[in-house]
């Protein structure tokens, strides 16, 4: 299990390292911070990564213009910066074009932006498909502007570049492939941003380890939406083809209780694995039905893939006050959290990885455990009653049109708590592998 691949004390000191190296990076759509952040995730998980060149048409969408920023600022007045883009990347609205003017602070509430009712927050607000420009400060900061003259000065640079995406694949015995998506087109935001990242890494760490796989994983990094959609033209085709089973992770690093977004279309081995691992977690969870917005699993469920991708969260996107604003920072999230998170996927893999089709060897009646050297161990005790239960139920339901979580369910007990139960029927010759 994940504890032995990735002990906790190490790990949680991996995730304080990646959340004090990318939490300050300016990450949009496009652009050096997307390339940093990357970079940063590489000395972990081997990237191929790809640029995608501007213009490049995704469907019904368009790659837009590269954009990277230097600096901006405020000056009120007085002369004293009043925003101040190295104090919060988020002081800017991303993609602003650059900007070097004086003017009045009637004519720059226009170009404010802040929320009433948060007034310690700075909001995160973007512009990626209209030139625009603007700045974004808390409430309580734009209520101390004082009439008078504004410098405005915003050093950036919006031209034809590419859009970068990472991705990396784990090989399998199976060529049939499980997908991890995540985003990194965000600023400085920890849960909405880094979580996903971060697990995601985890868990390439956590399946690189294990001696054996059964799937093929594929990882993907890079920007929300358009990111996705260009990996849908170049990957799209093949998934289809190939995938099982996908997830979106993201808002992965508070502390509430988890949520789980089903899969669009509802016969799928992703939901019974989730919901199961949740079940047996013995800890409060939420569950929605797959609705098409939000995040990343709407591109991957569009009808014309209709990918079997759910979304395992924590607090869901848009549903807490710290979404999109710079409170979203790391005393919000925690290693613990993210640890914790890490662990929850960890159990839904093995999950996946151990929902096998058996064949009972011996279907006609019951065999005689016995004479296979399993009798003995039965005995009377609460312990050895359970495992013969688990022996009979594996053998009845093995029929190859059953998986061992439907078995699992069947037997109210989590699926790899069957597990040497199926080892000691394959030693016996009771039982065959067939999918």
């Amino acid at each position: 299990m994940f504890e032995k691949q990735m002990p906790e004390k190490p790990t949680r000191a991996l995730i304080q390292s990646l959340l004090s190296d990318l939490f300050p990076i300016c990450r949009s759509l496009t652009g050096d911070g997307v390339r940093a952040t990357l970079r940063r995730l590489s000395k972990h998980v081997p990237l191929d990564v790809m640029e995608i060149p501007s213009g490049t048409r995704v469907f019904d969408w368009v790659v837009p213009w590269e954009w990277n920023i230097r600096d901006a600022h405020v000056k009120g007045p007085s002369g004293r910066k009043v925003i101040d883009f190295k104090k919060s990347n988020l002081h800017v609205v991303g993609y602003s074009v650059p900007i070097q003017k004086t003017m009045s602070l009637e004519q720059l509430q226009s170009k404010l932006h802040s929320l009433p009712d948060q007034p310690s927050a700075i909001p995160y607000v973007t512009s990626y498909y209209a030139k625009d420009w603007g700045f974004c400060l808390s409430h309580q900061e734009r209520k101390k502007l004082r009439k008078g003259l504004y410098r405005v000065w915003i050093d950036s640079r919006l031209a034809p570049g590419s859009m970068t995406i990472g991705e990396s694949v784990l090989r399998g015995d199976s060529d049939r492939e499980i997908l991890f998506s995540t985003y990194c087109c965000h600023p400085s935001m920890a849960n909405n941003e880094l979580s996903g990242p971060i697990v995601t890494l985890l868990m390439y760490r956590y399946l690189a380890g294990l001696p054996r796989r059964h799937f093929t994983y594929r990882f993907y990094f890079g920007p929300e939406t358009i990111g996705a959609l260009a990996y849908l033209s170049r990957r799209g085709a093949h998934l289809k083809k190939k995938m099982d089973a996908g997830f979106v992770v993201t808002c992965c690093g508070d502390r509430a209780p988890f949520t789980y977004k089903k899969v669009r279309r509802p016969d799928n081995v992703l939901d019974r694995a989730v919901l199961h691992v949740l079940k047996h977690r013995g800890k409060p969870f939420r569950v929605l039905d797959f609705f098409p917005t939000g995040s990343d699993d709407r591109q991957y469920a569009s009808p014309g893939f209709n990918l079997p991708v759910g979304t395992l969260m924590r607090s869901m996107y848009g549903t807490y006050p710290e979404y999109h604003t710079s409170l979203d920072d790391c005393r919000f999230v925690t290693p613990e959290s993210l640890y914790e998170t890490a662990l929850v996927y960890s159990r839904v893999v093995d999950a996946l990885e151990s929902d096998r089709a058996y064949l009972n060897l011996k279907p006609y009646g019951e065999p005689r455990l016995g004479k296979y050297g399993l009798y003995a161990s039965l005995g009377a005790s609460r312990v050895q009653s359970r495992r013969g239960r688990a022996l009979r139920y594996v053998l009845n339901w093995s029929d190859g049109e059953h998986g061992l979580i439907e078995i699992a369910e069947k037997l109210g007990v989590p699926v790899w708590d069957l597990q040497p139960a199926v080892q000691d029927l394959i030693r016996a010759k009771l039982l065959r592998r067939i999918r």
